[in-house]
């Protein structure tokens, strides 16, 4: 059997598997016994031994090649004389021992980070030792405390980087404003949600002539973003701190960022009143929607303002309400504004982008850091028209990029690998929609399947299937477009003060404004021909590069990739610990819900009022076999034929809330359960008082009967005796109400 070398992904089950470093095939599952000598996230050689009834590969581990040395994170327990550590990642398997001279200063039930001083094997447990006590587990704000230990999120800026913050200057010099333009007083501004802090874009619009017309035919439409590459320089402290990020991280009430607060909430963000730093990315838009020309250049610009998603809505909405009274002389450039929204929307529905609305939500907290509401987040044109705006500047930028042929960082973002494809055709195929996508699936066959369904009952789980078809979106070095966007070429250039490759992107573009190139491998600018005029889409050829450049690159957007997820698996995790300490408080009560996953195991449902999921197991569904049919995403009843689907409506009732495992589970309420229980229990003491009543009477005549000396019969049977009767049908009684009892507990 062949040997492979991966990483161990342990389960909460206490099996595990080994994900290759290859990544040619699917994992390899490593039973609980192999299981016992390594750790989650351990690096190990192994042996496939054996194959399931289903073709799985099973593996033997030969050899450990590297022990994770990150702390582990856990709660410190006392039990039965020994010290140990529970993880609170579940995914280790293990409790960890603890000598006694080794726990600090911690006391039983404190949260602790804890490292290995003898790693596990297949006869002993790991032994640790305590190196930092974070506090109880109550304590405000520990979920987060936990999230960044657990998932290796770097939280600390290091001493080089925090002082090369503080010796930058509050605001920009003289010699910053050198080969910038000036437009400080274009009446740019930003536009956020209310909880922003850090502002890294802003926009104006203004009608504009496009070709020789007598009048205005389409809008200029300038974006402007931090200039984040003018302060962070490659090599620097800051920008090995940035890369080793290469993202902020968004908790309730907390975040992490990827700068130090002096240069993302002060120095480059686009504050209103103050002079800014920016790159801008100036355009033409024709009434088509389309981006006619375009142009990039280093400026100075000062915010006019600081305005927010509702107070634009509301200005769009109403051009003489209070809102606009106070932006008076605002307002006609945010009606221009939504103006080119609407000639861009246009133009991205003849694109064939997808558009699936989803339902946002947002946690409101209280001043201890618990959950007090969860309210959705509504999305406006406010929203939409910004969105929109942005994918304009990113579009311009990576054509800017692509036509000088250049390396740097695209978004990707492909379309179903050939088993999605297959798996989503049979889906369609058994829903007899009539709709299908072809060998080489276009943007245009999804965004066509999603209009024709929207209205149809199950169009939730519809769509919910056209999006599982398609590949996660991942920064690369190799520009395969952006299948979702519906764009040749794609990248992100708007964020740099929240993410590394915007930062990237800036400085790649900076190069070629400059008539140079940026290596990325040491940094430096090399001289080469300045790039041509922009004036067409994908029609400059790439220049070859060196290997080892490109690998450069492409070790970048996997990192980039791969810490982006590490946050967005952060965020979760906080979010399911805040939930599920929010829902302790609702334990037994009744919510409506819709089934949003099906599974072979169960059903997950959200519910309406609270905007939180839990699972209903599948030995909660009835008592009756459930076959998952993976083809049309159901569980179906093999007695009643009942079937449950992806957006199928459901009552259930809040049964268990397991903290640690960040999981909350329903118990399915049927409609009038509550009533025919009610019903039953007063036909059943009904039943019992008439029952006793009559075997009562039945008694006394054969007790008269008896002392006359006379033998009654019953028609056709021998009476039976009095007391043994009266106690057979008591026992009955009492049998027959006992699985009704039972039931309805």
């Amino acid at each position: 059997m062949s040997e492979v070398v991966g990483t161990v992904q342990g389960h909460r089950d206490g099996h595990g598997f080994l994900v290759r470093d290859d990544r040619a095939s699917g994992d390899i599952y490593l039973s609980q016994q192999e299981m016992r000598s390594v750790l989650h996230r351990d690096r190990v050689r192994a042996r496939i031994v054996r194959y399931d009834k289903r073709g799985r590969p099973e593996a033997r581990i030969l050899e450990i090649l590297e022990r994770r040395k990150a702390p582990i994170i856990g709660r410190l327990l006392h039990e039965g004389g020994v010290w140990l550590v529970a993880p609170e990642d579940k995914r280790y398997g293990q409790d960890i021992m603890v000598p006694k001279n080794a726990i600090a200063n911690a006391s039983a039930g404190q949260v602790v980070a804890i490292e290995l001083t003898e790693p596990p094997s297949m006869y002993s447990q790991p032994v640790g030792r305590v190196t930092e006590v974070l506090g109880e587990i109550d304590d405000p704000g520990m979920e987060i405390e936990i999230a960044v230990r657990k998932f290796e999120v770097p939280h600390r800026f290091s001493a080089q980087a925090l002082a090369q913050a503080a010796a930058l200057p509050e605001k920009i010099r003289p010699a910053d404003r050198r080969q910038r333009i000036d437009l400080s007083d274009v009446p740019l501004v930003t536009i956020d949600g209310e909880d922003a802090r850090d502002f890294d874009d802003a926009v104006y619009c203004e009608p504009a002539k496009i070709g020789r017309v007598k009048a205005p035919n389409g809008w200029r439409l300038v974006v402007a973003i931090a200039d984040v590459s003018h302060y962070v320089k490659p090599g620097e402290a800051l920008d090995d701190d940035a890369y080793e990020r290469a993202t902020s991280v968004y908790f309730p009430r907390r975040v992490i960022p990827m700068l130090p607060e002096k240069l993302s909430n002060g120095l480059c963000s686009l504050n209103p009143g103050v002079e800014r730093l920016a790159m801008v990315c100036d355009m033409l838009v024709d009434a088509a929607g389309e981006v006619h020309a375009y142009q990039f250049f280093p400026a100075v610009i000062c915010s006019h303002a600081r305005l927010t998603y509702t107070e634009v809505a509301a200005i769009l909405a109403n051009t003489r309400g209070p809102e606009a009274a106070r932006r008076g002389e605002l307002v006609p450039h945010l009606l221009q504004l939504h103006e080119v929204y609407r000639a861009l929307l246009k133009q991205r529905v003849r694109r064939g982008a997808m558009d699936f609305e989803t339902t946002e939500t947002q946690i409101v907290c209280d001043e201890n850091g618990r959950i007090e509401k969860i309210v959705p987040r509504t999305r406006n044109d406010a929203h939409r028209l910004i969105e929109e705006a942005m994918l304009a500047a990113n579009v311009c930028a990576a054509d800017f990029i692509a036509q000088a042929g250049h390396p740097a960082l695209y978004r990707v973002h492909e379309g179903p690998t050939p088993e999605k494809r297959a798996t989503l055709q049979n889906y369609l195929k058994a829903l007899g929609l009539g709709l299908s996508i072809g060998e080489e699936p276009r943007p245009q066959e999804f965004q066509a399947i999603a209009a024709a369904t929207k209205d149809r009952p199950d169009a939730l789980q519809i769509h919910t299937m056209l999006l599982r078809s398609m590949q996660q979106a991942i920064y690369t070095g190799t520009n395969s477009g952006h299948f979702g966007l519906a764009y040749g070429a794609y990248t992100h250039f708007t964020s740099p003060i929240r993410r590394y490759p915007d930062l990237l992107v800036h400085r790649v573009i900076k190069a070629l404004l400059g008539g140079k190139r940026y290596h990325l491998l040491s940094g430096k600018l090399e001289d080469a021909p300045a790039p041509r005029a922009a004036k067409g889409r994908g029609k400059g050829k790439p220049r070859q590069t060196p290997s080892e450049e490109m690998e450069r690159w492409e070790a970048a957007g996997a990192h980039c990739s791969a810490n982006e997820r590490r946050a967005d698996e952060a965020s979760r995790d906080v979010e399911a610990w805040l939930k599920c300490r929010y829902m302790r408080e609702h334990l037994g009560e009744e919510f409506s819900g819709t089934v949003s996953a099906v599974t072979g195991f169960g059903l997950f449902v959200t519910l309406d009022a609270l905007y939180v999921e839990g699972l209903v197991h599948i030995t909660e569904l009835g008592g009756e076999y459930y076959r998952f049919d993976e083809l049309r995403q159901e569980l179906r009843g093999e007695r009643s034929g009942m079937r449950y689907v992806i957006g199928a409506r459901v009552r259930v009732q809040v049964s268990r809330v397991d903290l640690d495992g960040r999981r909350i589970d329903f118990r399915l309420v049927r409609e009038g359960e509550d009533d025919a229980a009610r019903l039953r229990a007063r036909r059943e003491r009904t039943l019992a008082k008439t029952g006793a009543e009559e075997e009562l009477a039945r008694v006394k005549s054969a007790d008269r009967a008896a002392k006359a000396g006379t033998k009654v019969k019953a028609r056709g049977a021998k009476a039976a005796h009095p007391v043994k009767a009266a106690k057979a049908t008591a026992r009955k009684t009492k049998t027959a109400a006992a699985p009704r009892r039972a039931k309805r507990r």
